[in-house]
């Protein structure tokens, strides 16, 4: 799951000092404010999936929020912006092409098992960004998943691949499955192997992006919203 990451302003000398208008420097250059306020004025479908996530509160709009409520939404944003731009370098720098941006009322929604897996920040920066995800894609492309490794995880998960027959049958691969209770190798291949690419591209991006946000310093109030040394802090599992 996703770390807190990036340097904040209180560091020791050394690091780039933020200036107050804006939400961060990466690698020196500003961010400004004015992108978290965008964000936060989209109308986010799927945000609210986020509140129950490992990350802190998502940007849901509610008719009361608290003060610490409010600081953790504009961090958790931050940190999606971040990311988006981070994601933009990363394809001027390939050489990829990015869609246009998709209008406010097109962001993708998040899905809870996105959430589940990649962590709200992530999920949302993949929803709400075109580069993250044409970023995601090419990562995903570069990956090899070799035979042996597809046939291993067929070989370790029997109980995915049961035919429905066995299934209704209430057969698992515990209580002695026999070889016509499952799904031939042949037919689930593909899925297998474009199943372990995906996992592949998504743990290559869990990469880069600790990497990139190593060259991040961010102003008073935009900090991760799991950084420990903010009182608003939150990082559960």
């Amino acid at each position: 799951m996703e770390r807190p990451g990036g340097v904040h302003e209180n560091d020791p000398p050394g690091g780039h000092r933020v200036n107050p208008e804006h939400a961060a420097l990466i690698d020196g250059e500003p961010l400004p404010r004015e992108r978290i306020d965008s964000f936060l004025d989209t109308p986010f479908r799927g945000a609210g999936n986020c509140a129950t996530s490992h990350d802190g509160p998502a940007p849901a709009t509610r008719p009361y929020e608290p003060p610490s409520v409010a600081r953790q939404r504009r961090r958790w944003a931050t940190q999606v912006v971040v990311t988006d731009e981070l994601a933009r370098r990363a394809c001027s720098q390939r050489g990829l092409t990015v869609p246009e941006e998709v209008s406010p009322a097109s962001v993708l929604a998040v899905a809870e098992t996105d959430v589940a897996d990649l962590g709200s920040i992530v999920a949302a920066a993949l929803a709400h960004s075109p580069a993250a995800r044409t970023l995601l894609a090419a990562l995903e492309a570069e990956q090899t998943v070799p035979e042996s490794a597809v046939r291993d995880y067929y070989d370790r998960n029997q109980d995915r691949f049961l035919t429905p027959d066995a299934l209704r049958r209430g057969v698992t691969p515990f209580d002695g499955a026999a070889p016509e209770d499952v799904l031939p190798y042949e037919d689930v291949r593909e899925v297998i192997s474009r199943e372990l690419h995906r996992a592949a591209g998504r743990q290559a991006f869990f990469g880069w992006l600790d990497q990139s946000r190593a060259g991040v310093t961010y102003s008073h109030g935009h900090e991760h919203p799991g950084d420990p040394s903010h009182p608003d802090h939150e990082h559960r599992h």
